[in-house]
């Protein structure tokens, strides 16, 4: 199936909303309201992590459904999974790590690839094959916020999209960084809250989320 695309950059994608979610979809079912809750909260930008048997289908279903968000794919791991997703109608493709052969690919494919670093020389192999907006993952572990202010000297060229042991008491941290745009958020969706059917407990999470940032 085939669907049209914004031709969106990386620095677009970052700039369309400062709380990311993280969506790990395990029933197809789940999908739509949990859409629909997140863009009751202004939040249209959609990263649909590909952890289960459902992911490729709920990014189909979120695209046909809702033509005006962004939809993309998380954990992407190889070329192959970066076609299956662009195929899906992923319009961006984010990945927890870095491969030569995910660059390369990334580098020339149709959809937006954020590549995930964790040490400065992933970020330098990273920036070498042309790639400035990065996800830093798993930020906490990697050194979160003082990692990140260390990284702004030399590379104050790189943006970032922190994932990984962010939360409700942590991210405006990290938001207030000159090089974060924006950062990951599985904290607006709890697992408690999605096998519970709570969207409206997911609604007001990412409605928080968003004020607090403003």
């Amino acid at each position: 199936m085939s669907f049209p695309n914004w031709h969106l950059t990386p620095a677009h994608i970052f700039q369309l909303t400062p709380v990311v979610p993280v969506m790990v979809i395990d029933s197809l079912d789940d999908a739509l309201p949990m859409a629909k809750a997140l863009l009751e909260a202004n939040i249209s930008l959609f990263e649909v992590t590909l952890r289960t048997p459902v992911a490729l289908e709920a990014i189909q279903l979120l695209r046909e459904a809702f033509p005006n968000a962004v939809v993309g794919a998380g954990t992407v791991t190889t070329p192959a999974e970066l076609n299956a997703a662009r195929d899906a109608g992923a319009q961006f493709a984010i990945s927890p790590g870095i491969t030569t052969n995910l660059l390369e690919v990334g580098r020339n494919g149709d959809i937006p690839l954020i590549p995930g670093v964790a040490s400065i020389s992933e970020l330098m192999l990273a920036k070498e094959m042309g790639y400035d907006h990065l996800k830093f993952f798993p930020a906490e572990a990697a050194g979160g916020c003082a990692m990140l202010k260390s990284i702004a000297g030399p590379f104050p060229n790189i943006t970032f999209c922190p994932t990984g042991g962010i939360h409700q008491g942590n991210y405006l941290e990290y938001l207030a960084l000159a090089n974060v745009a924006c950062v990951g958020g599985s904290w607006i969706l709890p697992k408690t809250a999605i096998q519970d059917k709570d969207w409206e407990q997911i609604k007001k999470l990412a409605q928080k989320a968003i004020a607090d940032r403003n």
